[in-house]
């Protein structure tokens, strides 16, 4: 006895509703990786302002403006345009 209308009909019906199934769970799966994308690129932009923020310390740290005052307040002097400094390095430390 072969299938007639009916079956073919709950056939065709099953496989679109699979299909459906199926878009929405990858519908659904881009949701949520867009969203994870979009926390990712929030917590960079963060990170890259704090490295930037940083880095500004840093540079405003090494600057001859902050130096100076502290070294005089060492009991340092700025070395004149004619000596010469020889630096030598230190003993090396275990860490």
């Amino acid at each position: 006895m072969a299938p007639r209308g009916r079956f073919w009909l709950i056939v065709w019906l099953g496989f679109a509703l699979g299909i459906l199934a199926w878009v929405n769970a990858r519908q659904t799966a881009s949701v949520i990786l867009a969203r994870e994308l979009q926390d990712a690129r929030a917590a960079r932009g963060a990170a890259e302002a704090e490295r930037a923020a940083l880095q500004r310390r840093m540079r405003e740290a090494t600057s001859r403006e902050v130096l100076i005052p502290r070294a005089t307040a060492l009991g340092l002097r700025e070395p004149a345009d004619t000596e010469m400094v020889t630096l030598r390095p230190g003993p090396e430390r275990e860490r």
